[in-house]
């Protein structure tokens, strides 16, 4: 299922990926705070390494100890998923609901980070976002000239061809989320080709198609 693959592979390929953006940057935090940001750095890479044995050996999902403003609500959810069990054992990466391990990853991620001064305040996606970003840069362009376009004659269209663009507007917000980082595990997943040319090819994909009966309710 999605949900193992989520939890065999994806998120440990994705710590990872942060562990090693980490020790990239070792120099940067050196010039920037001296030994202090190298200690910090090493404090967060073995937070991240303990991290990823916890995930991939199945241990049980352990409360948050950290002192962040919202500490208490995940512990009071991870209680919550203890109550399910009805006393089965204690909810573990591999036994939980997919959804909430991976957030509770980059909670801990966040945790990583936020713990470690002085270098709590440095991203570790941006290379990735920015680099993906810059890269779809010819796509963005192709959709936004289109659109730019289309509100120049919009006036002109009738009702079928409103519907027509309407319909492109949806499955292209739909799509979009091919784009994401994390369900590539931070592999290259930049849009290279103009994503109006590719609705047709996706539309087989579309599981639920409620695109017609929103139409009707925004048009009477």
């Amino acid at each position: 299922s999605f949900a193992y693959f989520t939890i065999k592979d994806r998120l440990p390929q994705i710590l990872t990926r942060v562990i090693d953006t980490l020790h990239r940057h070792k120099n940067e935090f050196f010039e920037e705070h001296g030994e202090k940001g190298v200690e910090a750095e090493k404090r967060a890479i073995s937070f991240l390494s303990k991290l990823r044995n916890e995930l991939q050996t199945d241990k049980p999902v352990t409360p948050l100890e950290d002192e962040l403003p919202d500490a208490a609500l995940w512990n009071q959810y991870l209680d919550y998923q203890r109550n399910l069990s009805n006393g089965s054992g204690e909810p573990s990466w591999f036994q939980s609901p997919w959804l909430f391990v991976e957030c509770y990853m980059y909670r801990r991620i966040h945790a990583a980070l936020a713990q470690n001064p002085p270098i709590d305040n440095f991203d570790v996606f941006k290379e990735g976002k920015a680099q993906n970003f810059f890269e779809s840069q010819e796509a963005v362009i192709t959709l936004c000239t289109h659109f730019q376009e289309l509100l120049k004659n919009i006036k002109d269209l009738d009702e079928k061809q409103l519907q027509e663009e309407f319909f492109k507007l949806l499955q292209v917000s739909l799509w979009g989320n091919k784009c994401d980082l994390s369900f590539s595990a931070g592999e290259d997943s930049s849009q290279k080709s103009g994503p109006l040319q590719s609705l047709e090819n996706m539309t087989p994909y579309i599981l639920v198609n409620d695109m017609e009966k929103l139409w009707s309710i925004l048009v009477n």
